[in-house]
Parts: C-alpha cells; structure tokens; sequence
C-alpha cells in the first residue's frame, strides 16, 4: 500500500490531484423543471424533516479548499495490512470498547500551527519548538495519505485522549466520534465524505489495505486533513511516525510563532498558519490550479444590492446572475436543482448543509447576503440563498467563464462529476429558456 507523507501548500494539506472531466463527458440532455410555473417561499421552517440519507455523527462547517499542488513526498517502505477491522454491520450498532478518556470539560487549546515534516521530528527539535516564546503546549502524531476510489484521503493516526483538546468545541464534546477511533473506525471530514461518497455507517475500501468503517463526518479545524484514525490503525495503514506537530499559543503571536517554528524545522518541512490561510515555504510541482479561496469571514468582492422578491425561480436566477457580471443564471438554476430541487428539499443534509442552495452554516457566515432586502440574510430564504450563491461563486471566479467557471462549480462541491452535472443541466435550461 502506498503511503505518502503530508505537505501543506496554500494552507491546504496536499493530496493527489484529481484529473478534470471534460465537460463533454457529462450526461446528454438532463431533464430540466418549470422554472417560470415555480414560486420560491420564504421564511425559515418551524420544523425541518431531515433527509433520508444518513446523517453525519457531528456536522461538518466545511469551506472549500483549493486543491494544490504535489510536491515530491517520501514514501514509506512497503508495509503489511493487516485484516479487516471487525466492525459493527449496521450504523449506531455498540461494540464494546475501552472508556475514552478526557471528558466535555477538557481545556480546548487550539492550534494556531500545523506542521508537516518530511519526516519523524526528532526529540531536540520539538523540545526547542516547546521553548518557543509564546508556545503553550505542543504535540506530534502520525500521517499520511493513502487512497479512497481512487481518490486521496490525508489521515493523522492520534489517541483520542491527547487529540481531543485540540479539536473544536463540538467536536471535543461528542463521545462517539473518540469512542469510533477506538474501536478502529474512521473519522471523515464532510468535504471529504462528499468528495469520495463516504457514507457514515458504510465501509470503505483502503487501497491495498484494510476496509474501514465510516464511523461519523466531522470538522477537525485543521485544513487539508480529510480524516483522522486511531493510533493502532494509522500503524496498519503505514502512516508515517511523528510528522505532523500542532502549535497552541496565543492567537495574537501566530505570526511570531510561525517564523520560529520555520527556523527550527528547516527549509524541508511545512508551516501552515490554522485558520488564517498563511502558509510557510511550498515545495513541489504545480497541481491542478493555483486560484486561492476567499477565507472564512472575507466577504465576496461581488457586487452588493437587493434581487427583491421575484414570483418565479426563473426571474429570481436571472437577477442573482446579475451579482455576478459574466456568470450565466443558468449555473445557478442548475445548482438550485441539484442541491434542492429548486427548494423541495432544503436539508440538512447529511454533511449539515441547509437551504435552496445548500449552504453550510460556517460558509453562510462568510458569504450569506440580505437578498430582498428585508434586514435578514437568511439561509432558509430563497431569496437570499441565491444571490448568495451567486457571490460565492463569483468570489472564486465565475464570472470569468470557461475553466474558471468549473473550478468555481468545483469549490461549490468539491467533485468532478458534480461540476459534469451541473453544466450539462445549465446548457439545458439554455436550451430551455432561450
């Protein structure tokens, strides 16, 4: 089994890069709804019926990444797999498993630092890290990359007990997802459940190793990391001992804490600021973009204003567009379709997105805009959900059109064969609404 270490590029863990579908490859002729006949309705419901797909143990607020380059990384030598993880057959079902330890109380630090080395840390380098001034508390796991469906998942092998502090408050707070690593099972984040059809309660295949259970998604706070196992489970999978360390510190010294950090490991290893996008030294061959996402809490430089309430999705479409100069209504009515139905099926959705558009409650804090204009902007509201994913798109270059316009697609759900359908269906509402 093939194991590559972790690098960290434009504030993202590397992973291997994913070939783009022509757009010819989509599904001719997708069948498309009566938009002009369709009124949108506004307003949060006072109850949600939540979908049929099974729902994730911890919602995950996931911003798109980028996807990034790879660099050369080593590889391991060749390990053994050992047998399949024994695993309850049906989600929820109890295996009996050791208490994990460290309750809802523990003291949260979190990281203000990620680092990625090309190998094991050796003991003086974390110890002068620890001496750092404004280091609080540091801690090293194992990590890796191994293969899903064809597809990179970037996993830190870690004990429940240490690892929990440094995750976020619900997180930290859910019993299960700890008692899941455990047991030996897997911990995905939402992006990446999505990215790779990993269904909570369903097992996955390790290519060339052992099958895991999907345990729950979760967010882990940490960018790029797509998953997390136990430590005796990283050990089959070949994960590599000790190269990934997290920083704590005071938020306000992270600038400080990185350039001392850098000095200490060297010009090999990866610095990634958590949460603030900054990264320390790339390395490496340039991957399948080089576009950056607007962070979390950065508004959209999309143009601002009202789309008033339009009585039929078709007009509403077509003024959201209007937010985005150079992106075509049909993208967002093929979105809407996708996501909701056009608003039949506003969520949650197994990975927490909610609303038309299906947006994550940490995405909408960033990008959620009063539509109608009424002093609310509201994630249940068509009316604000599409304008809304107008913006979101623009901010990653729709507006642009052709490859720009599907890697804008892509950010929106990070899949391939998402952006193939939602192009097919955008040329048929063209075709439709001429």
């Amino acid at each position: 089994m093939a194991v590559t270490a972790l690098a960290a590029v434009a504030g993202a863990v590397i992973i291997v890069t994913r070939p783009v579908p022509s757009p010819a490859s989509a599904v001719a002729g997708p069948a498309v709804q009566d938009l002009a006949g369709l009124a949108p309705r506004a307003g949060s419901p006072a109850f949600v019926p939540a979908r049929t797909d099974p729902a994730p143990a911890v919602p995950a607020p996931a911003v798109p990444a980028p996807a990034v380059p790879t660099p050369a990384v080593p590889t391991p030598g060749p390990t053994t797999p050992g047998p399949t993880t024994p695993g309850p057959t049906t989600p929820g079902a109890a295996t009996p498993v050791a208490p994990v330890t460290s309750g809802p109380g523990i003291t949260l630090t979190p990281p203000r630092l990620l680092v990625v080395s090309p190998s094991e840390m050796s003991p003086r380098t974390k110890e002068d890290i620890s001496r750092l001034e404004h280091v609080r508390k540091i801690d090293s796991f194992d990590a890796g990359a191994v293969r899903v469906r064809g597809g990179g998942l970037n996993l830190l092998a870690v004990d429940p007990a240490r690892f929990r502090a440094w995750t976020p408050r619900a997180v930290a707070g859910h019993r299960g997802v700890w008692e899941a690593l455990a047991r030996g099972e897997l911990v995905v984040a939402g992006a990446a459940a999505r990215r790779l059809g990993l269904t909570p309660g369903a097992r996955c295949q390790i290519e060339g190793g052992p099958a895991l259970r999907v345990a729950a998604s979760a967010s882990f706070g940490l960018p790029g990391v797509d998953g997390l196992v136990g430590v005796e489970t990283g050990r089959r999978l070949g994960l590599l001992p000790g190269v990934a360390l997290l920083v704590h510190g005071p938020r306000k010294e992270t600038a400080t804490l990185g350039a001392g950090v850098r000095r200490l490991v060297g010009a090999g290893a990866q610095v990634v600021a958590v949460g603030t996008g900054r990264t320390g030294r790339a390395s490496g061959t340039v991957g399948e973009t080089g576009s950056e996402t607007p962070a979390v809490g950065e508004r959209p430089s999309a143009g601002r204003g009202t789309v008033g309430r339009p009585g039929s999705y078709l007009e509403l479409y077509r003024r959201s567009a209007v937010v985005c100069p150079g992106l075509s209504w049909t993208v967002l009515a093929a979105i809407g379709q996708v996501e909701s139905s056009h608003g039949r099926d506003n969520g949650p959705s197994s990975a927490g997105a909610l609303g038309p558009m299906q947006f994550m409650p940490a995405t909408w804090k960033a990008y959620g805009r009063d539509g109608d204009g009424d002093g609310t902007a509201d994630i249940w509201s068509p009316y604000d959900a599409v304008p809304s994913a107008a913006g979101y798109l623009c901010a990653n270059g729709a507006g642009q059109g052709g490859a720009r316009l599907e890697k804008a697609v892509w950010f929106y759900n990070h899949s391939w064969s998402y952006v193939a359908k939602v192009m097919a269906i955008a040329r048929a509402y063209a075709h439709a609404y001429p």
